[in-house]
C-alpha cells in the first residue's frame, strides 16, 4: 500500500488545522531540530508521534486541548504535521503499526536528539558519499520525509 502524504506544515494552533479533511487516516508529528542556516541548508525534523484516527481533523484538534499530552510540546517548540487519508480501517491500522515499529526502532537516535545533555555527541553515523548524492537528488525532502517514505515504501513492497 502506498500512502499519499500531505506536505509538512507548521502546527502552531488549532486554527492551522482548518484545511485538514474530516476523513479517516494517519498523521505524523515532528519537531524541528535544526533550522536552515543558508540557501542550501535543509531542516531536520524528528518524528515523535504517529497515530491514526477515524476523523483526522477532530483528532488533530484534540492535540491542543488542555488535557493533551502534546499541548506543551506543540506550544514550546517548532512542530510540524503531515497526514495521509486511508479510508480502509485494516490498511490504516497496518500502516500505523508499521510506522510505529519504525519509530520504536529509532528510539536510540531519538533519545540522543531529545536528551539536551547529550546534544554534544554525534547523532548518527556519517552519511556515505553515494547516499549523500542520492539524497541531494531527492530535492526538497527533509530527513523525516525521506524516513517516512522509506518505511511506507517497505510497506508497499510487503503488502
Amino acid at each position: 500500500m502506498e500512502l499519499n502524504w500531505s506536505q509538512w506544515f507548521r502546527c502552531e494552533s488549532s486554527f492551522g488545522l482548518l484545511l485538514v479533511p474530516d476523513q479517516p487516516g494517519i498523521f505524523a508529528l515532528a519537531e524541528e531540530m535544526v533550522q536552515p542556516a543558508g540557501p542550501q541548508a535543509r531542516r531536520m525534523l524528528a518524528v515523535f508521534e504517529i497515530d491514526d484516527a477515524e476523523d483526522i481533523a477532530r483528532a488533530l484538534g484534540r492535540l491542543f486541548l488542555p488535557s493533551s499530552p502534546w499541548r506543551t510540546r506543540l506550544a514550546e517548540s517548532r512542530c510540524y504535521l503531515r497526514y495521509a487519508i486511508v479510508a480502509d480501517a485494516q490498511e490504516r491500522k497496518a500502516s500505523t503499526a508499521k510506522l510505529r515499529g519504525w519509530l520504536v526502532s529509532q528510539m536510540d537516535v531519538a533519545a540522543q536528539i531529545f536528551d539536551r545533555a547529550r546534544l554534544q555527541q554525534p547523532l548518527m553515523e556519517p552519511v556515505r558519499q553515494d547516499e549523500a548524492q542520492r539524497y541531494q537528488s531527492l530535492g526538497e525532502k527533509t530527513v523525516a520525509e525521506r524516513a517516512v517514505d522509506k518505511v511506507t515504501g517497505q510497506l508497499a513492497i510487503s503488502t
